[in-house]
């Protein structure tokens, strides 16, 4: 491909046609290379299922699952594990898979729960912590990520914060999901007490939504009024989000700042560059196989492992 298409690709332009086939190319590559090789193991005839949540479409708006994925392939190809990966809207066919264990990315409701145990005891899950000592699950800790956003931004002077994140429902429409980020923003912020339900704002976790969302508060408050700093739930939105500021002309991060959450490749080539919450979404995928093949070699109680995160502070915050 042309330098031009893939910084098109990369930078979210709406104006350009390609196919989802060729911007998923781009970003699997982009995820590529930040990734090392580690040496392989064996361990042939094994054969796992990698559930998805999310579609092939959904994927593209939010590459922090992506990156999962493309973890859990890498870790899997060098242990020399066969992978069968399925969406979520396709369960029927594990029942046509031998398979000795599965890996669910994203979040399932109980029921969905009570059906995949049905299929597998060996069952570890990524980015979802179930209401169940059973299970063994990779999680991320949203809650001391956003604590450090919100003490960083408090540390500047900011008393008007406002966040901007997705709001997401179960699969079979059971319930809403609790986002740890914004549970955490309103609690952390009403114990300083300056928290303000007037800046918090909720959709998609997609580029479009950040824009979406921004355009909203910018013409609710008026450039005048707007927060000082925003907390964005992830870098999608918080791209979008510095569109919509550069289509109003309000200067980042002079007028308002920006930091987003998982440190996508592109976070630090966007102009200005963004700042935000980095996670290790390879070491999760990775860590899911490893839990996976622990639950195989051998009985042990459940294990629940939790990653930490880092602050990483560019051009959009101050």
């Amino acid at each position: 491909m042309s330098i031009a298409t893939v910084s098109r690709v990369l930078n979210y332009d709406a104006t350009l046609s390609v196919s989802d086939e060729t911007k998923r190319k781009v970003f699997e590559a982009a995820e590529d290379l930040a990734y090392e090789k580690r040496t392989p193991r064996k361990n042939g005839g094994t054969r796992i299922a990698l559930l998805h949540w999310y579609t092939e479409e959904e994927e593209l708006d939010d590459v922090y699952y992506m990156s999962i994925r493309l973890g859990i392939e890498r870790r899997c190809k060098q242990y020399n594990l066969t992978l069968v990966r399925l969406l979520q809207n396709n369960t029927a066919q594990l029942a046509r898979e031998n398979i000795q264990g599965m890996i669910a990315v994203g979040k399932f409701s109980q029921h969905e729960i009570a059906l995949l145990k049905e299929k597998t005891s060996n069952l570890v899950f990524v980015d979802y912590l179930p209401d169940d000592d059973y299970f063994d699950s990779v999680t991320v800790d949203f809650v001391k990520a956003t604590r450090k956003v919100l003490d960083y931004f408090i540390s500047q002077g900011h008393q008007m914060i406002g966040y901007i994140g997705g709001r997401e429902v179960f699969r079979d429409g059971t319930s809403e999901i609790q986002d740890p980020r914004e549970a955490t923003f309103k609690a952390y912020l009403k114990e300083k007490k300056i928290y303000q339900e007037k800046y918090v704002y909720g959709g998609k976790f997609s580029v479009d939504d950040g824009y979406r969302l921004m355009k909203q508060a910018i013409a609710e408050h008026g450039a005048a009024s707007l927060p000082t700093a925003f907390f964005v739930a992830n870098d999608p939105m918080a791209i979008g989000c510095l569109k919509a500021l550069e289509g109003a002309e309000i200067a980042v991060p002079e007028r308002v700042g920006i930091i987003g959450v998982n440190d996508i490749s592109l976070a630090q080539y966007v102009s200005p560059s963004l700042s935000t919450v980095r996670i290790d979404t390879e070491l999760m995928g990775e860590t899911a196989v490893d839990l996976l093949l622990e639950r195989l070699s051998g009985r042990r109680t459940s294990k629940q492992v939790t990653l930490s995160t880092e602050l990483i502070l560019r051009q959009s915050s101050k």
